[in-house]
This record gives C-alpha cells, structure tokens and sequence, in this order.
C-alpha cells in the first residue's frame, strides 16, 4: 500500500482520514494542515455533514506538519491527498505532481475549469497516477444505478431526477469567492454523475437562487439530451440551519423505477418494477448494494491501479474539468435566465 500523506484536515480530510484508515493495510504516513492542533490529531469542534469523521484516529504514528509542501516534498510518502478548500487546489496538485507523486484530490478538482484543464494537462505529463475524488462514481448505490443504465436491464431510462440538499456549512464555505457556493462545491456531485452516466449534454437551463455566499447557491437544472431522457437535478444550500442533509434520486425506467434516499437508512434503494403483460408486478424490493462508501472504494480503487501500474480510467482529471465547465454553464444560465449551450 502506498504511503499516504493528506493535506487539510478539516471536514474532507477528515472523512478522508477516517476512510484510509478503515481499509486493511492503508498506510497514512503524515498529515497537514495550518492549524496545529488539527496537524497534532485533535478535531474537537470540528462540522460535518455526514457520519464517518475521524475523531478518535490514533495519531502516534502521524508525523504532522503545518506546511503542506513540506508533506509533498517528504521522501516518506508516495501518495498525497488534497483536502484543502478549492482555490488552493491548483498550486498544490500541480506542486505534487512535479514531485512524482500520486494524487487523489478532493472535489471540485478546481475552482475554475481552466485551472482543472491546467491540472489535467500537468496530469498527463506526470510520473504518477492523479484521481479527481468524484466519489459518487464509486457509491455502491449510484455505481448500481450507472451499471443498470448501461446494461438496460430494465429499458430505456425516460426519466433521472438527483436531489442534493443541506444548510449552508460552516467555514469557507459561506464565502463563494473560495467555494464557489453550493453550485460548485455541493451540486457538483451530481451534475459529475450526469455527465458519467449520460455524457455531455448539448446545453443545460438552469434556475437558482444568489444566497450569502455570493454565488449561487440554490440551483435546479434540466441537462438537454436531444432524442434523450428528461434528466435534472437540483443543489441547495437553502434548507434551515436545523434541515439534516439530504440526497436522493429517482430514474424511471421504461419497466422498472429505482428511488434511493439517504434519509431511508433501512433501506435507501427501493426498486419497483412493471408487471409483464396481465401479470401481477413484482413486490417492491430493497435493492443491497454491500460494500464499503463511496470514499474507501475511490481510495481502493486508487491503490489498486497503482499497484497493478494501470492509468485510473473510473475518472480522469479532464472529465472532472469538462464536469466543472458543465456546473459553470449552469452559473450563466441560473444569471441570464436563458438556456446555454456546451
């Protein structure tokens, strides 16, 4: 297993933290993060949305540092981690792939997709491997979802709807300057999904919601497919400071309708299918996906091509751009009130 070092330990490199350590054999080496007393292991105070935090990770075999080049730099480690907030993504990837390292970045893979196409460019040219941590690609129930459109199981797809909303975070995030609001930072997820699963779409229309940070931060957007499905999603850092996150989708089938909920934890991913001909349908069924989350399984993943020598294909630095470009376009959109094409 390569030996790991992460950079920004606040609410992703944390859960990042947490999900190297849950698989057998991790190796993470050193952390770094500006605040001391996150760099030493303690995450006391520390906001997250989702479960899985690594509050009670054993550090005494963590070398922490406050500078993050220094962590690159280090002959003791192979592969880096880039949790930090957004803007500071660029100078970092680009600093480790220089340095030969493996990469495994956090989402959005930049702030802008002309830095993203910088990054994918260096990327190429780079000695080691580089993963965009899309991590929907790899959630068992939205890789279910990919493998029964491709396979057309249950026939055409007519309709794919993906909902994904929370307060607005803590933090950086509230400054749209660095996060790029919920449309970048949080709505990303899906409309990186879309792309994965659909392709690019000819044009998207886009309606939203400027909020405090500055940026747009409650969007719904349709993603035109000529001759294709009816596909939209929508993003928001709208909901009450109390609303718990949410994300869910639902994709009619031609023979079948798929639902998956979050908040459904007993079972998330209910399937219900037509009846053929005068026969009965079938009883709605849970749907088990088993598995680890969506972050082990990029993580795995990762190791598992740097292990064989094979390029990651799941996603590429340009698709992450391209899905950047996309959330962009739906900026311009939700602003003129018009549809833009891609």
């Amino acid at each position: 297993m390569a030996k790991v070092g992460i950079i920004g330990l606040g609410m992703m490199g944390q859960m990042h933290l947490a999900a190297w350590s849950a698989i057998r054999g991790s190796n993470v080496r050193m952390v770094a993060d500006t605040d001391k007393r996150r760099a030493a292991g303690d995450f006391s105070g520390s906001w997250s949305n989702m479960d899985g935090g690594a509050t009670s990770i054993d550090f005494s075999k963590v070398t922490g540092t406050t500078d993050p080049f220094e962590l690159i730099a280090s002959e003791d480690i192979d592969l880096v981690d880039i949790c930090v907030p957004t803007p500071f993504h660029l100078d970092l990837a680009l600093a480790a792939i220089k340095a030969g390292k493996h990469v495994l970045c956090e989402k959005p893979l930049a702030r802008t997709a002309a830095d993203a196409r910088r990054i994918a460019r260096a990327a190429e040219k780079g000695t080691g491997h580089f993963l965009p941590a899309m991590c929907l690609r790899f959630w068992p129930e939205w890789a279910w979802l990919k493998k029964e459109v491709e396979k057309g199981t249950y026939g055409k797809v007519i309709s794919a709807h993906f909902h994904r909303v929370g307060a607005l975070p803590p933090g950086w995030f509230g400054n749209g300057e660095l996060s790029g609001g919920a449309i970048l930072d949080l709505h990303l997820h899906d409309t990186d999904f879309i792309h994965h699963v659909f392709g690019m779409p000819q044009g998207v229309s886009s309606g939203g919601w400027v909020g405090s940070s500055g940026c747009v931060d409650h969007v719904h957007t349709r993603y035109l497919y000529e001759g294709g499905p009816v596909v939209t999603a929508e993003g928001s850092w709208a909901a009450a400071a109390t609303a718990p996150f949410e994300m869910t989708y639902q994709v009619l089938f031609e023979d079948a309708s798929a639902d998956y909920r979050s908040r459904r934890p007993e079972a998330p991913l209910m399937l219900y299918r037509n009846g053929k001909g005068n026969r009965k349908p079938p009883e709605p069924r849970a749907v088990k996906c088993p598995g680890a989350d969506g972050y082990q399984n990029e993580m795995r993943y990762l190791a598992e091509c740097i292990r064989k020598g094979t390029t990651p294909e799941v996603v590429t630095p340009t698709e992450a751009a391209e899905s950047i470009r996309i959330v962009e376009a739906e900026t311009r959109s939700v602003l003129s009130g018009r549809m833009v094409r891609l």
